[in-house]
């Protein structure tokens, strides 16, 4: 039985996408326990597919959601295994040594191209966990998907100097930061989820379209659906992105909004 919140949220984002409009891969979806209660993954699928969402990289609180999501749209799902097991852990994860025994069990039974969404800052990273956590990835050649500051960035390279790091949000820095990192490291690349500031009143903001032609194959977008209203926004997000892509020239546009994202996880 589908709740009201749920009944509303699916007829909120019907319609589908035309076939002229731009495909995207949304870089920083979450389905986490909480949405599974309220809208069923078949649907959650057709907001996606309804959205011109073509690929999606996907990790859930817990994996459940992820797994869910996969089954009902194996086309659309990469799927990335976050360290928690519900919500509400993002500043307590690096502590728990169980978090160890879920990573190597789910990753024993599943198959992902990510580990993350994780968040991390500064000198969580040293933590056994953390560092238990990247020699998992390592092993597996898994990217990173991280969460944190600038710090801790830093000390995932030193840990694993060929890792591949997607930095989420890019860090919440500011665009001239943000190209400070990736001059920095050539295997990271950056999401903007949960970002407005690249364009304001139809124009793209200077340091945004410098970060952009500096690093072209490099930015991603995204919506984190890190709660279960968020997925109000999977649509209105994607129009969003596909507004102010097309003030870029289209190869960088292009890459933006799908192909980066693809070039990352089949690097190795």
């Amino acid at each position: 039985m589908i709740r009201p919140f749920a009944a509303c949220l699916i007829l909120s984002l019907t319609g589908a996408v035309s076939a002229e409009e731009r495909p995207i891969f949304d870089a920083h979806i979450h389905y986490s326990h909480d949405a599974v209660q309220l809208v069923p993954p078949q649907q959650v699928a057709k907001i996606l597919r309804d959205a011109g969402v073509r690929k999606a990289l996907v990790s859930s609180s817990d994996d459940n959601g992820t797994q869910l999501l996969l089954a009902a749209a194996p086309d659309i799902v990469v799927p990335a295994l976050r360290p928690y097991r519900r919500r509400g852990a993002i500043n307590t994860w690096m502590h728990d040594d169980a978090v160890i025994r879920y990573l190597e069990e789910n990753l024993a039974r599943n198959t992902y191209h990510a580990i993350g969404e994780f968040h991390a800052y500064g000198d969580d990273i040293k933590t056994p966990v953390v560092q238990r956590m990247i020699e998992l990835a390592k092993e597996r050649n898994l990217l990173l998907h991280h969460h944190g500051d600038r710090a801790a960035l830093d000390l995932i390279f030193e840990t694993w100097p060929d890792a591949r790091v997607l930095w989420a949000h890019s860090g919440f820095a500011d665009p001239v930061d943000v190209v400070d990192a990736l001059d920095t490291y050539p295997r990271l690349w950056a999401d903007l989820a949960f970002r407005s500031d690249m364009s304001s009143r139809g124009t793209l903001e200077p340091e945004w379209l410098s970060a952009f032609q500096a690093h072209p194959d490099r930015f991603m977008v995204g919506t984190d659906t890190f709660a279960p209203e968020r997925w109000y926004y999977v649509g209105p997000h994607a129009e969003f992105s596909r507004t102010w892509l097309e003030l870029l020239p289209d190869y960088i546009a292009e890459g933006i909004a799908f192909a980066n994202a693809e070039k990352m996880l089949s690097q190795k």
